[in-house]
């Protein structure tokens, strides 16, 4: 798409290798939680676990967001067949295990691959979303300069006319927006949104969504566009933070954020 030049296209591994040396959404959110956390991920200590929903969440964003191509060039389906039941073997099998080792690409079950397929057709289905996700680029990345710092991210999908559109899975739709504010989607979005400021010059004018699809039936899809207000507002945090970053970089010192007496004042 003409002047989308600035988004860089690359792996998954390329990405994670050079965030050891950039700040990224999910970084400044465990220094959020606790620097000490921050820290001790920086130094391998604390690393970061992946469930088997992660990959479930990864083809779903490959599948719904880049296509069935990228979807079929990333990930293999299914598995070896027992000959004498002409069913596939379990994923805890040893044949599975055998089978899955040497695919030169990530492996997901039938069972997964039927739940991939389900959020799919539910985000399709909604008018709203699909015309958002008809046009403009998927898994695109930036880098720049955010705060004094190196700082990137990869966006789920960016049109310029649209806007930015980040794509979650959940449990259950009606809690959805209890989830974003139990893990701080305002605040990811946030900085999705102030790098590609950082890029185009002009902050105000970049539409931020959320495209949220169950995981289960009726597997509903929702579509938030969140207010401008609630993105400042994160959006000063953000920087607070980083900020505080900067100083716990300087000094060596890396809190927990709890080392305080706290009042439990509220029944």
């Amino acid at each position: 798409m003409p002047g989308l030049d600035f988004l860089i296209r690359e792996t998954d591994a390329e990405y994670r290798e050079k965030a050891k040396a950039h700040l990224t959404s999910h970084t400044l959110a465990d220094f959020r939680k606790s620097p000490l956390l921050y820290w001790r991920k920086k130094q391998g200590l604390a690393p970061d676990e992946d469930r088997p929903a992660y990959l479930v969440g990864r083809a779903a964003h490959a599948l719904i967001l880049e296509g069935a191509e990228a979807f079929e060039a990333a990930y293999a389906v299914g598995g070896p067949i027992n000959e004498k039941t002409g069913k596939p073997y379990g994923p805890q099998t040893k044949a599975y295990a055998e089978w899955a080792a040497a695919q030169d690409k990530a492996v997901i079950t039938d069972e997964q691959h039927a739940l991939i397929l389900n959020l799919a057709a539910s985000v399709d289905a909604h008018p709203v979303a699909v015309e958002l996700l008809a046009d403009g680029v998927a898994e695109g990345v930036i880098r720049a300069e955010y705060c004094g710092l190196p700082a990137q991210a990869k966006l789920d999908f960016y049109n310029p006319e649209r806007g930015l559109v980040d794509l979650k899975t959940c449990d259950d739709l009606d809690w959805f927006e209890a989830d974003a504010r139990r893990f701080h989607y305002a605040h990811q979005m946030a900085f999705y949104q102030a790098m590609l400021g950082r890029v185009l010059g002009n902050l105000a004018e970049i539409p931020v969504h959320i495209i949220a699809v169950e995981k289960k039936e009726p597997y509903r899809c929702g579509l938030w566009v969140l207010d401008a207000k609630v993105l400042a507002h994160a959006r000063r945090e953000n920087e607070a933070a980083i900020e505080r970053l900067k100083s716990c970089e300087l000094s060596g010192a890396w809190p927990t954020g709890y080392e305080e007496r706290r009042v439990f004042d509220y029944v």
